[in-house]
């Protein structure tokens, strides 16, 4: 990813468990493509059956965390306490869905004009560049 490198923790990713198995770790965390350009970085994320509103993008001393914590929908009950549909659950994998993803910034990214979009299930994250100061030469003094 060139300048925006993913951070390898353990805390990354609260299921880990410490799961030697890498496929089952990464099939559950969203596919990213970075690109970078003349005056910006762009961030595509897949977040497939989300909405902008499951999404939180916060940058932190240099580091961008995107995450998404989405429960189910509780069952609804009538008067008499019973299940409005009929049918029971055989299989119930999608109650609750999490990740957090977090990216090192190079530091030439200007954190006050970071932008997001959603559309179609796709996150954009638009990351504009800034001009970095020129190294600065120290005169040595004779002693």
């Amino acid at each position: 990813m060139n300048e925006l490198s993913l951070f390898n923790s353990l805390f990354d990713n609260a299921f880990d468990c410490g799961m030697p198995d890498l496929t089952w770790k990464t099939a559950r965390l969203p596919k990213v493509d970075v690109k970078e350009n003349k005056d910006c970085y762009s961030l595509q994320m897949d977040l497939p059956g989300a909405t902008e509103k499951d999404v939180d993008i916060e940058i932190d001393h240099g580091v961008m965390t995107i995450s998404s914590v989405k429960t189910a929908e509780k069952e609804e009950k009538n008067e008499k306490n019973e299940k409005k549909e009929e049918g029971k659950w055989l299989i119930r994998e999608r109650v609750q869905s999490q990740f957090a993803r977090r990216f090192t910034l190079p530091d030439d990214i200007d954190e006050t004009k970071v932008t997001a979009s959603f559309k179609n299930g796709v996150l954009n994250v638009t990351m504009a560049r800034k001009a970095l100061p020129e190294p600065k030469k120290i005169a040595i003094e004779v002693a």
